[in-house]
């Protein structure tokens, strides 16, 4: 799958959705923008202003879309509307979302990135923002999700075409639901760009921003490990449960059911993965296995946090942070006059209510990817039992396809095999964090297996993008697949390669968080902020660099990590 890049805004990131959608991009999820009338992110732009009219008519993937089979946004484009906002740079706004500092090529001014006209109508829609005014869309918006979900068929008495009916019914709303969701997150960046130059250039203090942001509450993608906390403290006190963990996660669920005779933890699972199923790893992608479809996934978090002490409960960590934060706000109060405490209050009332609501946008939109998941599921497995064929074929399956594929797969048996080897030969290499231009052809990029990169000795010092402030030292893990965290609890520091939200679980038994990737907007710096765990994302290569098992102290205040002991 391979868009038509943008020749007015050339440069393009895997920053920022690489985080969220890491891995190669299926046919079948590729077409869906032929159900879409029109870009919600050119919609978006529109009703920002910021962009002209003629900047967004090009005939290009100008804003997102799959270079080379994997998913890019445009990071010309972020640059532009830095350099159009007042008192925001283009390293700001990379920070803030992209995490591309050293990996991204400077920017190259052109003519026209300056437009008075357009920085005007951006600075009347950010008034909009600060006040809070965008935000009712989003619970509108909900409502009609929460109605469609409501009018969904039962899987296994809907006909093949009800199933289908459900995705191409569902991809509409969704497009209107992520136009929502990259406003609310465009009003997050806003409010903490604000607050930022507040606390730095006011203030002084770097670091203030990020207590300021921390313990906030209501927070989306933190309630999974609030709810996988309960569960753990169940198996941590039940001799049977735990018993039956430390048998091995092999056929743990399967034990759970059929020799356990603690119902209420089944009970309470079975209700987790009822309102939490739709997270995994690659949520968004519909084709791909989230907790729901395979609970092995959930069961390997429950099984590192049941090793945890009680007074690391995420909820008493919330509380202290809580309290630091409205410390924070009363110091800040004190050294500000009433005009400057105003303006202080918007920022940041806007960048709390904008960041709680970018998670519980992102949230509606993947309980609707897994309805959609759970649906052509069921198609897929249907088709290949009357047609032949596998039940993942689907996946690789155009929308304009699928009627002759339904009605005679056996036709297109060839063609998916050719799709699928091809998707396995991409996933196999690392595809470039940016672009200029035109993408390089795939036979140029490296293998993921055999990129060399040097191990870091004693004393090496590495630095990424503050997340969430705090110092700690710990054993290094590096962690490539949630669901399979190894040994990792108490006293070591977790390396990811990313966080989004199926990942941030595996916070709470730990002392550190380190990322290869992310802005000062990821889920693991929004997640490490509500358990209060020191954090650095953007730490290029670290799940490489950092030796698993060495002694490491986090700064996250800093933005580094420093190897003590190899």
């Amino acid at each position: 799958m391979h868009g038509t890049p943008s020749k007015r805004f050339p440069v393009y990131t895997r920053g920022n959705v690489g985080e969220v959608y890491p891995e190669v991009v299926f046919p079948f999820s590729a077409s869906i923008s032929t159900l879409i009338s029109s870009d919600p992110a050119v919609e978006a732009l529109e009703q920002t202003g910021i962009l002209t009219k003629r900047e967004n008519q090009e005939n290009a993937d100008v804003h997102m879309g799959a270079f080379g089979g994997y998913s890019y946004v445009n990071l010309s484009v972020s640059r532009i509307i830095a350099v159009r906002t007042p008192g925001v740079t283009v390293e700001e706004a990379d920070a803030t979302f992209l995490g591309s500092e050293g990996l991204a090529p400077p920017h190259v001014r052109q003519r026209g990135d300056r437009n008075l006209r357009a920085s005007l109508r951006g600075m009347l829609y950010g008034l909009k923002v600060l006040s809070g005014k965008q935000l009712p869309d989003l619970e509108k918006e909900q409502q009609v999700a929460r109605r469609w979900q409501k009018d969904l068929p039962k899987i296994a008495d809907a006909t093949n075409q009800q199933l289908l009916a459900v995705f191409v019914e569902a991809v509409p709303l969704m497009g209107r639901l992520f136009r929502n969701h990259l406003l609310i997150t465009g009003g997050a960046g806003a409010g903490l760009s604000l607050l930022k130059i507040s606390c730095e250039k006011r203030l002084n203090d770097h670091t203030l921003a990020l207590t300021l942001l921390s313990g906030i509450g209501e927070v989306d993608s933190a309630l999974p490990a609030l709810a996988l906390w309960e569960l753990s403290r169940m198996v941590r006190e039940s001799e049977e449960l735990t018993g039956l963990f430390d048998q091995g996660l092999d056929g743990l669920n399967v034990r759970l059911l059929v020799e356990s005779s603690e119902v209420l933890f089944a009970q309470r699972f079975r209700e987790f993965l009822m309102r939490f199923g739709s997270r995994g790893p690659n949520e968004w992608e519909v084709a791909c296995e989230v907790w729901g479809t395979n609970p092995q996934m959930p069961l390997a978090i429950i099984d590192r946090m049941r090793h945890a002490e009680n007074d690391r409960a995420p909820v008493l960590k919330n509380e202290k942070l809580a309290q630091n934060r409205e410390a924070a706000v009363s110091r800040v109060h004190a050294k500000f006059g009433p005009l400057g405490r105003w303006n202080f209050d918007r920022a940041h009332r806007c960048a709390m209510s904008y960041s709680q609501a970018r998670e519980r946008s992102k949230t509606v939109l993947v309980e609707i990817v897994h309805d959609c998941r759970l649906a052509l599921r069921e198609l897929g497995r249907r088709i290949a039992l009357e047609g032949g064929g596998q039940a993942d074929d689907l996946w690789y399956v155009l929308l304009e396809e699928f009627e002759d594929y339904q009605n005679d797969p056996v036709s297109m048996v060839e063609k998916i095999a050719e799709r699928r080897a091809t998707r396995q030969a991409l996933s196999e290499l690392l595809p470039p964090f940016c672009f200029t231009g035109q993408m390089p052809a795939p036979n140029t990029w490296e293998k993921r297996s055999t990129k060399a990169v040097a191990l870091l000795k004693q004393g090496d010092v590495i630095t990424g993008i503050a997340g969430c402030i705090g110092k700690a030292q710990g054993r290094a893990r590096v962690v490539v697949d949630p669901a399979d965290p190894g040994d990792l609890g108490p006293g070591d520091v977790l390396i990811a390669p990313l966080t989004d939200p199926s990942w941030t679980p595996l916070f709470v038994p730990v002392e550190a968080v380190v990322v290869d990737v992310g802005g000062q907007m990821s889920h693991a710096i929004i997640v490490s902020r509500e358990l209060g765990l020191p954090c650095v994302v953007s730490v290029t290569d670290a799940t490489k660099r950092i030796p698993d098992g060495a002694l490491i102290e986090v700064d996250g205040a800093a933005g580094t990590v420093t190897v003590l002991e190899v």
